[in-house]
């Protein structure tokens, strides 16, 4: 049975994405707003978003760089669900009227071979699981006014997912070691950020075996043919219309977004 409480933030998370006007704080509205009550949130929103049409072509673990995590003050990560329309090809172009306060962040996408399902899920059972990586660009966005957020804003709010940038070179995991494989960030072809896939929990895979064991607790699955996106390699970027944000990943390859 879904509380009252719970179903009125699932309508104002909704109706501000619609909008794109940022809301007060779920936690302000609540000061005692749990993590698992700000999940319930979340999985109210993807139950109706599914109701609706939408698919699901993978998730994303959110708050897993140090950078990430000073920034937004926590000290765990998060993690949200991508649907189908949210995918951006690389090179392509987004509207940020489309948005309240996009930002941008560099990671290394996998892709699954297998489902992986916790508890006690490894980071070597992810790299067993894994058909291919990718480098992605996340744009996130809040519907939280002026990025206001604890853990439990986000995490209510499908850990600030809004697009996802898919780039077009795959590579198996036996061509890099993911540790220490480098990403440079320009805007606008100046460089903004560095970072290496260590910055996820200390190796990307980690960040997937932590995703795959938390989801354990609410019986959801990390599916075959899925896009996990393990986290940034740096800080998150804002953007405005006329900026051109693209990620070098080395070896890896590059992806690049538009914003008009």
């Amino acid at each position: 049975m879904v509380s009252k409480q719970i179903s009125q933030f699932v309508t104002e998370l909704l109706e501000a994405e619609k909008a794109c006007q940022g809301i007060r704080p779920l936690t302000e509205q609540n000061k005692n707003l749990t993590v698992e009550e700000a999940y319930q949130v979340q999985l109210e929103i993807v139950e109706m978003k599914l109701a609706q049409g939408n698919k699901i072509i993978g998730k994303k673990v959110g708050l897993t760089s140090d950078a990430m995590q000073r920034m937004l003050n926590v000290n765990e990560p998060d993690y949200g669900h991508l649907f189908d329309d949210m995918q951006i090809e690389d090179g392509g172009n987004v509207n940020v009227s489309t948005m309240i306060a996009p930002k941008v962040e560099a990671e290394i996408g996998f892709v699954l071979d297998t489902d992986l399902k916790g508890p006690n899920v490894t980071y070597l059972d992810v790299m067993l699981a894994t058909r291919y990586i990718v480098p992605t660009l996340e744009i996130i966005d809040s519907r939280v006014a002026d990025w206001q957020i604890k853990l439990a804003d986000t995490v209510a709010d499908n850990g600030s997912s809004a697009k996802v940038v898919i780039g077009s070179q795959t590579s198996t995991l036996n061509q890099v070691d993911l540790r220490t494989n480098s990403m440079v960030l320009f805007k606008n072809e100046k460089l903004i950020a560095t970072g290496a896939g260590a910055a996820a929990l200390g190796h990307p895979a980690e960040a997937i075996a932590w995703l795959a064991n938390k989801l354990y607790e609410y019986d959801i699955t990390l599916k075959k043919d899925e896009l996990i996106l393990p986290g940034a390699l740096s800080g998150a970027e804002a953007v405005t219309a006329g900026d051109k944000i693209e990620a070098k990943f080395g070896s890896l390859g590059n992806v690049a977004v538009y914003f008009k």
